[in-house]
């Protein structure tokens, strides 16, 4: 019976490695992924302050329509 609970005690071990390493892999995963969430959220605030800035300048200082509109 001992020996029978030490392998139980072994593989159970063994599991909960495999685990841990899985459960850290994953974290690393998430963490990238959050890097790159921020760059992109970064990026799209710029591009839209872009946007709106070639807007105001369109339709402030643009010229005027041909005279046949």
């Amino acid at each position: 019976m001992n020996a029978e609970y030490s392998d139980r005690l072994r593989v159970l071990e063994e599991r909960f490695e495999y685990q841990e390493q899985t459960v850290d892999s994953l974290n690393d995963v998430i963490i990238d992924q959050q890097k790159q969430l921020t760059l992109l959220t970064t990026q799209i605030q710029h591009l839209r302050s872009q946007m709106a800035a070639t807007q105001e300048e369109s339709s402030v200082g643009g010229d005027p329509p041909p005279p046949h509109y």
